[in-house]
């Protein structure tokens, strides 16, 4: 038991110690040497460099052979700006999901654009006694789910074409796997606005989704209502197409979009 403990407490200050060199490298805009890190945290250079070298093997630090000093890499910056973002989104699309879920009574959510599909960034419970609804944090398909048709149908064609091609999972029997007609239905959501994807992600569950829009004209999230079949039906109301649409127009101005 005490071996064990001594290796939780190595592993933790060396967990910390890696946590302290990423601080210091983010603090010097033009890179830091071994030597002058492991004076500022008071180690050795060797136990510096060991750490180092796995930070870079991973892309979160980069090393300039000229100088041999290191500095931020690109995977702690895209990780840093996918952390920004997702505050962001979840600031701007607060008021228009709540306003929406009051509005409808549906649960209201909105998810994130990321390489793997769309990551659940906050929700709105319905009014229904029995809840329904995605959790935050929850990963949504390209092909399985109205988010990611939605952000698939308004991204670019070569990355459509990277979700043709990736291996299509069904959730469920409905689920829609030939790239063929999932081409033509990613042709219909872009004419319309709006997708849905009934008992494609669950049995008896349908959302309706609207793309989300940042600053830069770019496609980066979805807003939508989720409820069970009956009340969100293949083809939703006037209301339904109308309020969600609004919602994500809502969110993607707050973000800068001015489309």
């Amino acid at each position: 038991m005490a071996q064990d403990d001594d290796n939780d407490t190595a592993g933790l200050q060396s967990v910390t110690l890696t946590m302290q060199v990423l601080e210091e490298i983010a603090r010097t805009p033009r890179g830091v040497g071994v030597t002058s890190l492991a004076k500022t945290l008071d180690t050795g250079k060797s136990r510096i460099h060991r750490h180092l070298q796995t930070l870079v093997q991973q892309g979160y630090v980069v090393r300039h052979d000229e100088s041999e000093r290191y500095e931020i890499g690109h995977r702690l910056v895209s990780f840093s700006q996918s952390i920004f973002d997702n505050a962001g989104l979840v600031r701007a699309a607060y008021d228009p999901l709540l306003e929406l879920r009051d509005t409808l009574g549906h649960s209201a959510v909105a998810s994130q654009v990321t390489p793997d599909g769309m990551l659940v960034v906050s929700t709105v419970p319905g009014r229904s006694p029995i809840e329904i609804g995605v959790r935050v944090g929850s990963l949504l398909s390209f092909h399985g789910s109205a988010q990611g048709k939605v952000a698939t149908a308004f991204s670019t064609p070569e990355f459509q074409s990277r979700v043709l091609r990736s291996r299509l999972e069904p959730a469920t029997s409905s689920t829609i796997v030939t790239p063929s007609v999932l081409q033509q239905e990613f042709a219909a959501i872009r004419q319309c606005g709006w997708a849905v994807a009934p008992n494609q992600t669950a049995m008896g569950l349908n959302t309706l989704a609207s793309p989300i829009f940042d600053a830069s004209g770019m496609i980066c999230g979805a807003a939508g209502i989720v409820d069970m079949i009956q009340f969100i039906g293949e083809e939703p109301s006037p209301d339904q197409i109308g309020y969600t649409v609004h919602a994500a127009r809502r969110i993607s101005e707050r973000l800068g979009f001015r489309g």
